[in-house]
């Protein structure tokens, strides 16, 4: 059994190269997947690292669009078909950074190899401010003309739009550690489901509302636990994650996470080696 990680990068290949050093460890493959509007060249040399590979079906990625779900599924899709038997896919960004060791997460995921780490909530009962991702139309995934005029029109003239199939809405968090499982169970449903497929590609921020919603109407939903083992904050009202810094330090140390994000070491590199510093102590004291 071996623990594959996914690394959703677009740049900073110095802060990268640090994450993926410190991922690498026994039974453990290391893929990344770079924004196809970067040039690869500056990143090649981490292929020189151990049991490290690149993505070669690139997907050009716009935040918030389906485009980011289509990168991921594509990575996904190529990892399974080298056929290693996975424990997990672990999916991550290029700014996230590990809080605990690679030896520590390792020995975590294979002793719950049968189950899916997700946070959701349901989109009626527990996270409604999220209800028009699913009622409305988001056109930034097509290359149309004027898309954004019609995208306007759309939603000022068409009824809401309702998820195909019956199924309940869920979502929460892009990031995630899913098995193989469920992972190939997403696939299948997607390539089996053409208008679940349509729904997701016009709905907006359906990185965190995809899986969860596909996964948690399946007879896989029993194998989900609601915690993505991973310390997020948001400023208040904001859409996007704080950059940690060294005076975060006592609450990453003892979130009891595994992973954490974001992280610029532009901005602040000292967080980062303290982290390497707890996560190495932890293990001594293991």
């Amino acid at each position: 059994m071996r623990l594959a990680h996914l690394i959703l990068a677009h740049d900073n290949q110095l802060q990268l190269e640090r994450l993926i050093k410190r991922l690498i460890y026994t039974d453990t493959d290391i893929y990344i997947h770079l924004d196809k509007k970067k040039d690869l060249t500056p990143f090649l040399h981490l292929k020189a690292l151990e049991n490290v590979y690149f993505i070669s079906n690139r997907t050009a990625i716009i935040w918030g669009d389906y485009s980011m779900v289509k990168a991921t599924l594509k990575s996904f899709e190529e990892i399974l078909e080298t056929g290693k038997a996975y424990s997990h896919i672990n999916l991550l960004s290029g700014v996230d950074y590990p809080l605990k060791s690679a030896g520590t997460i390792q020995k975590f995921l294979f002793a719950h190899a049968d189950k899916t780490f997700m946070r959701f909530r349901h989109i009626d009962s527990e996270w409604q401010e999220s209800k028009s991702r699913f009622t409305k139309y988001n056109l930034g995934d097509y290359n149309l003309p004027l898309k954004f005029q019609v995208q306007s029109l759309m939603n000022r003239f068409l009824p809401d739009r309702k998820l195909p199939n019956k199924l309940e809405p869920y979502g929460f968090s892009q990031w995630l550690t899913m098995t193989p499982e469920c992972i190939r169970y997403t696939l299948d449903y997607l390539k089996k489901n053409n208008a679940v497929r349509r729904f997701f590609r016009m709905t907006w921020g359906v990185d965190e509302l995809v899986f969860q919603t596909i996964l948690l109407n399946s007879k896989l939903k029993d194998t989900i636990v609601n915690d993505h083992l991973r310390y997020i904050r948001f400023d208040k009202g904001g859409s996007r994650p704080k950059t940690l810094t060294i005076q975060d330090k006592k609450i990453l140390a003892d979130s009891g996470k595994f992973y954490a994000r974001k992280f610029s070491a532009e901005v602040d590199s000292e967080i980062l080696d303290y982290l390497d510093q707890l996560a190495d102590i932890n293990e001594y004291k293991e």
